[in-house]
């Protein structure tokens, strides 16, 4: 593609975006191709537009398809791993999308679109490794299980969720768990540098893995810490807003002839 297409395809995808996006024409940023996959989320599949650049992956909520987007994320494509997933009943032509910081699953119309994209984004990955001479990332976020896979605690096997007993979920494992057996908080370094939610079976595999010198006073190294469950600071909410607008079908796809020709 000529410079001059790119750069007006790029402040297109800017336009879009609006003031609530961050600016993505940059030297030597080219997009590959562009398209709806269904994005699982916590509690529902939902369709997300995808921007696939030769070095960021970029997708948002779709407020008027083709139009207008927002709650832009950006994701650097050195980070990203794929996984392939199996077809299961209605969720067909899925894969995994892992990074250090967050990790899910999103679903193509079909088996061809699968395969581009998984194609297109794991040729820009090895290029940018490449040239970049770095190495692929080890350590990915846990994908979290839909809220909707489990109607009890998955660790205790108990307790049952309600509309006070609340849903959480292990930043460690991704299961979702109830309030007593996620009370505990770990750094988990390539999340974040704040103490992270985690269920207790994730606790104890931390515990037993760290080397925890205790200091003078008795306490545990910064490495790990307990803290009681409590709401403040700890996001455990969906962060893809529901838009009523939007169909949530996991084959509720778009597609130009495909997502990667590029006129």
């Amino acid at each position: 593609m000529n410079s001059e297409a790119n750069a007006r395809r790029i402040a297109m995808v800017e336009s879009c975006f609006g003031t609530s996006g961050q600016p993505l024409n940059e030297q030597g940023r080219v997009l590959v191709g562009e398209g709806v996959l269904t994005k699982m989320c916590r509690k529902k599949p939902k369709p997300r537009q995808f921007f696939l650049f030769n070095d960021i992956l970029v997708y948002g909520n779709i407020v008027l398809n083709k139009k207008k987007y927002n709650k832009q994320h950006l994701i650097p494509l050195e980070e990203v791993q794929l996984s392939s997933l199996e077809d299961d009943g209605q969720f067909r032509n899925g894969w995994l999308i892992k990074t250090p910081t967050k990790s899910f699953a999103v679903y193509a119309a079909t088996a061809t679109e699968k395969s581009e994209w998984m194609a297109h984004i794991n040729k820009c990955v090895s290029d940018l490794l490449r040239k970049s001479g770095k190495k692929a990332a080890e350590n990915h976020a846990a994908v979290w299980v839909p809220d909707s896979d489990t109607n009890i605690c998955m660790h205790c096997k108990k307790s049952q969720f309600t509309l006070i007993n609340r849903r959480h979920h292990c930043r460690k494992c991704g299961k979702v768990v109830c309030g007593p057996c996620s009370s505990k908080k770990v750094i988990l370094q390539h999340q974040s540098s704040k103490p992270l939610r985690v269920c207790l079976s994730c606790h104890d595999e931390i515990s037993s893995a760290q080397t925890q010198p205790n200091d003078s006073s008795g306490n545990l190294s910064n490495s790990l810490k307990d803290r009681t469950n409590d709401s403040s600071g700890d996001d455990d909410s969906d962060e893809d807003t529901d838009d009523p607008s939007i169909q949530t079908h996991p084959s509720a796809t778009e597609y130009l002839p495909t997502p990667f020709d590029v006129p």
